[in-house]
């Protein structure tokens, strides 16, 4: 999903407030010259960050306009926190430096007028500075918007900055850090101070730990200010370089940055219990933590924006931790309905974690952590009970995978039942799984099907023909989609064959692939030949409905699903369904709205077998021909699917029993004891709960060390000089033997 520059932080008012008058911990200094054109979009990002022990120090210095003077002393005086100090105009290093001498934290943090921060910035960057006493400055990726459009994704590099200044001025700067160089040079008014600044600091052997993968701070470009001056006037731009160059001829010798994500050694270190002790106020409401693996395009993360967006603002406040590294191409998404997301890889250490779930825990007061899909959070669950007695557990799970991890997180949401109150599942086959296999108790695991807005998911609400437009295709062409991650798991070489058996009854049937995945190139290298003209690809779209609105029919042949997204939005668009009959699609497809497929493969045995039965690719050739061959049928399965839907699949149901649920769990005081009395017991087995969060995160260690550690890259590059000379049975030998080893020795 491409960055969405016009989703701009402090565009509506979220402050968040303390939830008591305790000292700031962080100093935000503004300088302000006649700067009240974006003033109260940045007053809005500053109040709306979700680390709110602030004091905000603004140096009005000499603004000359009355109408921008009104309003520093409006924003003023609506937060506590804001204090404003009037000077003559000294230039941008003048008032930064009347602001540090007046501030009262051991932290500083420059932030123009104009510029903006999204909520978690000072949060991300107080953890840094934390866990890295030796970094001088912390800061995040950053946004470039309004002149120019960006986003500035480049690692700290000290030699790089002897020549360019590759970082922007808000940074959470260590105060003492300033104070050693003798804070902003005011002698000049016209340079590149906050260049300068940097050079200084690097010089005495600072070094900064950066956040990447979140861009939290947004520049805004403009052709005015000091660095328009430095640019244009010959005799300023002389004298910056000047002094620019003095300042990097002492950058020396150079420490290395803290850049994050990052690996460090993995040392057995037990889960630490954050010891804060301050909160927020929740203003009555009740706090869901969810915890997540990512936040990327698929079925699974559609159900959890689905949920948090659709919860009741007035009675619940939510926040997401994520838990695995990734490009969470769906955070801007998320980010509109709250404040509260926090990638652990991108600016914490795996050891410190645990500590950081504690520390949020204890900072929001939570009610209710919502668990889905993060393998790790579940081996965190049992230390958690152990010392939050209070907080509710829950765990979604959308399907059982065999050919994972021996079931997936079907097998860890078993693991931890004891510690949860209880087990929510999309479908009635993963619950049937949940008490067969894994011993779960019938009242324990309940099936809330995901839903879909059938208002949004409408046929008639989306004009018919775009499909066709944007392959340039007769719109006679039957159209049967294929909308999904390419992704073993989903068979996409299955569809092909299922393609080329119905184009051989109807030839100018369209086989269109909506999607992306691992396996997009190796498939589209593949449908060629007789398939050129019969399989199309578009590619991965954020809005699918008029994808939807051409088909005649929809094709789902996985291995494996739980009760798909797929299914839902089809049915809600009026499709037919051809689905695998797998998982819990038989709690939404059946002959009313479409056809099941038996699978002919195994789940655990057969993942990514690309050899399929000539009976299973006739079953759904047979059952697409039949549809794609009968106006009538399509008709009548259409209207069919609608009604379906609207009777008993809808968004608003599925929300509606999570809020009647969050009710429970905070209110009756039975289920409260039952989990107080869990975390008595689990006090007294202590150190076990924490010995098997240490374990788990071991074993993740030395999974990661075998994928991607330098001794991967060394066994890659022999294995690759062994298969070569000595065939592939050696290969196989000496490689089992090398993992053997690395096991042995972890």
């Amino acid at each position: 999903m491409e960055f969405d520059f016009t989703q701009q932080p402090g565009l509506e008012d979220r402050t968040v407030r303390p939830g008591e008058d305790l000292p700031p911990l962080v100093s935000v200094i503004t300088p302000y010259f006649n700067g009240g054109k974006h003033l109260r979009q940045t007053f809005r990002s500053v109040v709306n960050q979700t680390f709110p022990w602030f004091e905000w120090i603004i140096v009005d210095d000499g603004s000359t306009k009355q109408e921008d003077l009104d309003l520093l002393n409006e924003i003023a005086g609506r937060d506590g926190r804001i204090r404003v100090y009037h000077k003559e105009n000294g230039g941008i290093s003048s008032a930064r430096n009347y602001a540090i001498a007046r501030s009262c934290t051991d932290y500083i943090l420059p932030l123009d007028s104009d510029d903006l921060l999204e909520p978690p910035f000072l949060e991300y960057c107080w953890w840094m500075l934390q866990k890295n006493p030796g970094a001088a400055w912390a800061y995040t990726e950053s946004v470039g918007f309004q002149g120019q459009e960006y986003v500035w994704r480049h690692p700290f590099d000290p030699i790089r900055l002897k020549k360019e200044n590759h970082l922007t001025a808000t940074a959470l700067i260590r105060k003492q850090a300033l104070l050693d160089i003798g804070c902003y040079d005011d002698s000049h008014k016209h340079y590149n101070e906050d260049w300068y600044a940097w050079l200084k600091i690097v010089a005495r052997g600072g070094y900064p730990a950066q956040s990447s993968g979140d861009p939290l701070f947004w520049y805004r470009r403009n052709d005015t200010g000091v660095l328009s001056i430095v640019r244009e006037d010959p005799a300023v731009k002389r004298e910056n370089q000047e002094m620019i160059s003095a300042a990097a001829a002492q950058v020396t010798d150079p420490r290395p940055p803290v850049l994050y994500p990052r690996s460090v050694p993995f040392d057995w270190s037990a889960p630490k219990l954050s010891d804060w002790d301050r909160h927020t106020d929740k203003g009555g409401k009740t706090h869901i933590l969810f915890l997540f693996p990512h936040l990327e395009m698929g079925g699974a993360d559609k159900f959890n924006l689905d949920l948090i967006s659709r919860l009741d603002p007035q009675r619940f406040e939510t926040g997401i931790i994520t838990t695995v590294p990734a490009a969470n191409t769906w955070q801007q998404a998320f980010r509109k309905v709250t404040s509260n997301i926090f990638n652990l890889p991108n600016f914490c250490d795996s050891g410190d974690y645990a500590e950081f779930v504690s520390y949020y825990l204890k900072s929001r007061r939570v009610d209710i952590l919502f668990v889905s899909n993060a393998y790790l959070g579940y081996y965190m669950l049992p230390w958690l009970r152990e010392h939050f007695p209070k907080l509710a557990i829950v765990d979604y799970v959308h399907m059982e995978e065999w050919y994972w991890r021996g079931g997936g997180y079907a097998r860890t949401s078993a693991m931890a039942a004891n510690v949860t109150e209880k087990t929510y599942v999309c479908n009635s086959a993963t619950r049937n799984v949940m008490l067969s296999h894994f011993g779960r108790t019938p009242e324990s695991v309940e099936t809330v099907h995901i839903g879909i807005d059938a208002a949004r998911y409408c046929r008639d609400a989306v004009p018919a023909g775009q499909l066709y437009r944007e392959l340039g295709l007769e719109p006679t062409r039957p159209v049967v989609l294929f909308i999904c991650r390419l992704h073993p798991q989903k068979r996409p070489f299955l569809m092909l064959e299922i393609a080329r058996k119905v184009a051989q009854k109807i030839p100018d049937v369209v086989f269109a692939v909506v999607g992306g995945g691992p396996q997009e190139a190796e498939l589209k290298a593949a449908a060629t030949g007789e398939l050129k003209h019969t399989v199309y690809f578009l590619g991965a779209r954020k809005d699918v409905r008029p994808y939807y609105r051409d088909a005649k029919a929809v094709l789902i042949c996985s291995l494996k699903e739980g009760l798909s997204l797929t299914a839902y939005e089809s049915c809600a668009m009026g499709v037919p369904v051809i689905s695998a009959d797998v998982g819990g699609q038989k709690d939404l497809i059946d002959d009313s709205v479409g056809k099941l497929i038996p699978c002919l493969q195994s789940e655990s045995a057969d993942f990514d077998q690309r050899k399929f039965s000539d009976q299973e690719v006739a079953a759904y050739a047979e059952a697409l021909v039949t549809l794609l061959s009968n106006p009538a049928l399509q008709a009548e399965k259409s209207r069919c699917c609608v009604q379906k839907v609207q009777r008993s699949f809808t968004l608003e149901a599925m929300v509606d029993r999570f809020q009647q649920e969050f009710q429970r769990l905070t209110r009756d005081a039975s289920v409260v004891e039952k989990r107080m009395e869990m975390s008595r017991r689990l006090q007294q087995c202590a150190p076990l709960p924490a010995e098997l969060y240490v374990s788990h995160l071991r074993a993740e260690s030395l999974e990661s060390e075998l994928r991607h550690g330098p001794a991967a890259e060394s066994v890659l590059a022999k294995g690759k000089r062994v298969l070569k000379e000595d065939g592939p049975a050696v290969f196989l030998k000496k490689t089992a033997k090398w993992f053997a080893n690395q096991l042995r020795r972890s």
